[in-house]
């Protein structure tokens, strides 16, 4: 975004009105005792609209920007007001040719990728493309550590379609994370071919060619993966790599690559060497010993030193890309739609075909029956996409066994991190009551559960005690139970654990938190297990959400009125490929 502020002369006056979202900066600015960094009020616009907007009195600053994005010739003298971003010590602002830089090619990117990436960019999603392609090629590597929510994966598919022509490129990721990655990649850069590998053969790659695939065939077959020269190697959630003494994360750094980059939202999650595991896997030239950072870094900030924190941040700035909603909220909407699909562990896919095979078996019958038979059956598969123990009764492991279950878990751990307070909501109470252990055992963390089976009295405390500032970090609710009429907008983040016939009804749980009151963008995330019947609910959703008469039956109806074969067709969603 481009900051447009105002100088009486002496000091910082009111931001121009009606041109841009309001927002408070910090620049670098004269002031009694010389330059120094102060907070000014700025209007933030996107940059294709500088040389559009109807400025009243534009200053020096404006019209040599403005010149830098109208003509190709070097702008060879750039007011200090133009480039005035400190940085994190206060000692230095960004340079006058950073700074066209940055403003040209975030410009050029946008009509660059308008062909390629069918996808609308927000301007820092932009900046954040161009900023990956000057990092690495500068450095070799970089961390994208923007906050959850803000477009990471799309970000790192808008670079490596760029990339494309330089020869084939890999991404890894959390196992359950694989099929949602090769979606992602063919539905914003059709252009790329997408090949998801779990072993076994090595993927025959070529330019263009995105090789995906998860954490353990990387730890398990890594040595396939290192024989290959990568363009780029992007490493999704890179927080699992965060032990450099594990097996994964030492196949991570055996893998040869032009440009290393880690995605993820928690960079740090206990303690600082975290850190520097993440740069060291990025730009090992650059962070090689980890006992000179511990030194320099580590030591003295856990003694309080707040000159070294400024040295850290000092120290990443190059390398490390970090976003929050807050900073960027000029360029979001009221809600963000995250839609993830999860991988099926290999027993729920067994498990999810053993229950076909019986139902093709028995058949579903006719009539009233029939629709009947269609809804147990529907029950039983949706129940295997949440967890299969809750079809087979065995509760004593709840982690690695449903690709949604592990994603949720990941999603809530980086919340907990990050103190955003999450709903989580399900259809079903014992998926709800798998969520409250998990976390309380995984976390140790007390969790509510608001469900149908409360009175009006527990579930006006859970409401107030959620809405409190010291209030759980995480609520479960019951989707039918929390649909209306609750006010819980201490939470800005919703996942929908699993997917309803009819979207109103996810929608008004969303609006729980995205209604007044709510002062922040709202991340709504839904997982959908890939290769099974949520994905056609999924397929309905983007069918029918216009309709506000479609009721919870009408689903499983249209299912009751297929034939056995086009039913069992559906329900098994490609499941043979």
């Amino acid at each position: 975004m481009v900051a447009l502020w105002t100088w009486t002369g002496h000091a910082p006056g009111r931001a121009p009105r009606d041109l841009g979202e309001m927002e408070t900066l910090a620049l670098a600015i004269p002031g009694r005792d010389g330059i120094g960094v102060t907070d000014v009020e700025c209007a933030l616009v996107e940059p294709e609209r500088l040389c559009t907007l109807a400025i009243v009195n534009p200053g020096e600053s404006v019209h040599t920007l403005r010149e830098a994005l109208e003509t190709d010739i070097e702008v060879r003298r750039v007011p200090a007001a133009a480039h005035a971003v400190p940085n994190a010590t206060g000692t230095a602002v960004v340079s006058a040719g950073r700074a066209v830089r940055a403003l040209r090619d975030t410009v050029a990117l946008s009509a660059e990728l308008r062909s390629g990436l069918k996808a609308e960019l927000r301007p820092y999603q932009a900046r954040g493309i161009t900023w990956l392609r000057e990092t690495t090629a500068a450095h070799g590597g970089a961390v994208l550590a923007d906050e959850m929510g803000l477009g990471k994966t799309l970000q790192a598919i808008g670079y490596l379609l760029g990339k494309a022509g330089d020869g084939p490129q890999l991404v890894v990721c959390p196992t359950s994370l694989v099929g949602n990655w090769a979606h992602e990649i063919e539905r914003f850069a059709p252009g790329l071919r997408a090949v998801a590998w779990r072993g076994g053969q090595p993927p025959t790659a070529e330019a263009g060619t995105i090789v995906v695939t998860g954490y353990p065939t990387l730890r398990g077959h890594g040595s396939a993966l290192a024989g290959q020269r990568w363009a780029s190697a992007v490493f999704d959630e890179a927080q699992v790599l965060k032990n450099p003494r594990t097996q994964v994360a030492q196949a991570a750094r055996a893998i040869s690559a032009n440009a290393r980059i880690a995605l993820t939202g928690t960079p740090v999650e206990n303690h600082l060497d975290e850190l520097w595991a993440l740069l060291n896997l990025v730009v090992p030239q650059e962070f090689t010993h980890k006992a000179q950072f511990r030194r320099r870094f580590v030591r003295p900030i856990s003694e309080g030193s707040a000159g070294a924190v400024l040295r850290l941040r000092d120290a990443i700035e190059p390398i490390v890309l970090g976003r929050r909603k807050s900073q960027v909220a000029a360029a979001l909407p009221a809600k963000i739609h995250c839609d993830v699909v999860c991988d099926l562990t290999s027993e729920q896919e067994q498990l999810y075909d053993r229950l076909l095979d019986k139902a093709e078996a028995e058949g579903f019958g006719t009539g009233a029956q029939r629709h009947t038979r269609v809804l147990t059956v529907l029950t039983e598969l949706k129940q295997v996409c949440n967890h299969p123990g809750l079809i087979t009764g065995d509760l004593d492991e709840l982690t690695g066994r449903s690709g949604k279950f592990d994603v949720c878990s990941d999603i809530l751990a980086n919340n907990l991190d990050v103190r955003a307070p999450t709903l989580v909501f399900t259809q079903y109470r014992k998926t709800g009551e798998l969520l409250v252990r998990h976390c309380a055992e995984q976390f140790g963390v007390r969790v509510p559960f608001f469900h149908g089976g409360l009175d009006s009295e527990q579930r006006g405390e859970i409401v107030a005690d959620f809405q409190s500032p010291d209030g759980p970090p995480v609520v479960v609710l019951s989707l039918r139970a929390a649909g209306t009429g609750l006010t819980l907008t201490r939470a800005a983040d919703v996942i929908h654990f699993d997917r309803w016939w009819n979207p109103a009804v996810e929608a008004q749980a969303t609006d729980r938190v995205h209604r007044i009151g709510q002062t922040r963008t709202v991340t709504v995330t839904t997982l959908t297990s890939s290769t099974t019947i949520e994905e056609h609910i999924a397929g309905m959703h983007d069918r029918k959400s216009a309709l506000s008469d479609l009721t919870d039956a009408a689903g499983v109806a249209e299912l009751a009125r297929l034939d056995d074969e086009r039913l069992l067709e559906l329900l098994r969603r490609k499941r043979g490929n």
